[in-house]
């Protein structure tokens, strides 16, 4: 608020200040002998002296009305109307007290008060009107911008709301098919599920890192994922076939947390663990047309849409959405009759 004032006044100052400029240059220039106007220096700045003050007082006036804050078309009435009211205002106490001192040139001194009013009137209506488009303009301008900031804050903070409760939701879904897990194994074969808690233990600490940050590198989210299959190849045993085919270059692209451990384990849940001879997932990450392209093919089937998506595949979309825009894409698909195919493409990050 400081700032702005001070911006004021200094608008204010060099706005009257180059009043005078331009009319003593004008006055200067145009005639050859001053001394028929002997009192124009007087006249020029009374003039400015008094529009700085009237102006002050109009603006005072339109905070204290509070004018700036209705609707644009009530705000385009009221600069109307305050313009020339102050304009007159202002035409009056020139002619006035420039009458009572004296200071009219010489051929002018015998008009009628009348005819020297509105002789000045049209002048007086242009700075006024200049001045309160100016104001205006300023103040129109400052406060669609402080309104689109604010604008942009709400939607960061929405997004930022949105991330964190699919991110809530991602950890407990994780944790409770884990524990499925590892509940297989306690009695069958203590000496795994020891094992198990350990894998476990490992992928909570990287799920809980991961909370914190809105996208990490590639190679951080393999880690997790190379955890959890080990941790499910406990429970599958040969039943479940795990190969990566990652080009090295995208290992320090950034993808959203959690993101391929949701993809893996909703490929296992939905796909391998209905197959009765198991089955395969490859995790495939290249660079395609301009793109990092994330692919996990697995052994399955959609059967038929994907339109009633499971909480892996929604969540997938709303966070591509949310952290890139039209930018990223995500589809799933029946590659063949026991194939399917997740793929995301994401703007790659240099």
């Amino acid at each position: 608020m400081k700032h702005k004032n001070a911006y004021y006044w200094y608008c204010q100052i060099g706005g009257w200040g180059l009043f005078i400029l331009i009319y003593t240059v004008f006055f200067l220039s145009a005639r050859t002998d001053t001394n028929d106007y002997p009192y124009y220096f007087n006249v020029i700045f009374f003039e400015a002296g008094t529009g700085f003050f009237v102006t002050h007082f109009m603006r005072y006036l339109i905070r204290e009305a509070k004018l700036l804050s209705l609707p644009i078309q009530r705000q385009i009435t009221w600069l109307i109307i305050i313009t020339l009211s102050f304009s007159m205002i202002y035409n009056s106490l020139v002619v006035v007290i420039e009458q009572a001192r004296g200071w009219e040139p010489a051929n002018y001194s015998n008009a009628s008060f009348t005819l020297k009013w509105f002789r000045t009137l049209l002048g007086s209506v242009s700075y006024f009107t200049i001045w309160s488009l100016l104001y205006f303009t300023y103040h129109y301008v400052s406060s669609t911008q402080s309104q689109r900031m604010n604008q942009i804050r709400l939607e960061t903070l929405v997004k930022e709301l949105e991330l964190k409760t699919i991110k809530a939701h991602i950890n407990p879904h994780f944790i409770f098919n884990a524990l499925n897990s590892i509940r297989a194994l306690v009695d069958e074969n203590p000496q795994r599920a020891r094992t198990a808690i350990t894998e476990l233990s490992h992928l909570l600490r990287s799920s809980m890192n991961a909370d914190k940050e809105e996208l990490v590198p590639l190679d951080k989210e393999l880690s997790i994922v190379k955890n959890y299959l080990a941790l499910e190849q406990i429970r599958f045993e040969d039943r479940l076939n795990v190969s990566f085919n990652i080009d090295q270059g995208t290992l320090c692209q950034q993808v959203p947390p959690m993101m391929l451990q949701t993809l893996v384990e909703n490929a296992i849940k939905h796909g391998i663990s209905k197959e009765m001879t198991g089955g395969y997932i490859k995790i495939i990450s290249d660079f395609k047309d301009d793109h990092h392209e994330l692919v996990i093919r697995n052994t399955g089937q959609l059967n038929g849409s994907s339109e009633n998506e499971g909480f892996g595949i929604s969540s997938t979309r709303n966070r591509l959405h949310l952290i890139f825009g039209e930018a990223a894409t995500f589809e799933i698909r029946d590659t063949d009759k026991h194939e399917v195919e997740a793929k995301v493409t994401m703007p790659v990050r240099i």
